[in-house]
């Protein structure tokens, strides 16, 4: 079993920056493929970024130029998500999600994620 708990998230104003964190734990797999979606109110789950073992990165195309980073630190078991230039519409609960095969191709769709947490809230304000 493998579990993943998100924080960092938060209520901030348009412009900020936050940073989420996602630790995983449990019987965790060498080489697992970490990605980070978000869920607003109404809305489906979207893909934001994803990052492979070795540090390759995948982003949402929206996402590309607004300083949103996936960053991991293997020795910690952790992966980050530094976003920068908040803006409203970033506004939802975001989860960090684990596959435990040593992939390198891009994966965006949450059916390819075995591993989820539980969320974390994150409300940008006007």
């Amino acid at each position: 079993q493998v579990l993943l708990v998100e924080s960092g998230g938060g209520l901030v104003q348009a412009g900020d920056s936050l940073r989420l964190s996602c630790a995983a734990s449990g019987r965790l797999f060498s080489r697992y493929y970490m990605g980070w979606f978000r869920q607003a109110p109404g809305k489906e789950r979207e893909f934001v970024a994803a990052i492979t073992w070795g540090g390759r990165t995948y982003y949402q195309d929206s996402a590309k130029g607004r300083f949103i980073i996936i960053s991991r630190d293997n020795a910690k078991n952790t992966v980050y998500l530094q976003m920068n230039s908040l803006k409203p519409e970033d506004t939802a609960i975001y989860y960090c999600a684990l596959n435990p095969q040593g992939l390198i191709e891009p994966m965006r769709v949450p059916l390819e994620y075995d591993y989820w947490g539980q969320g974390t809230q994150v409300t940008v304000s006007s």
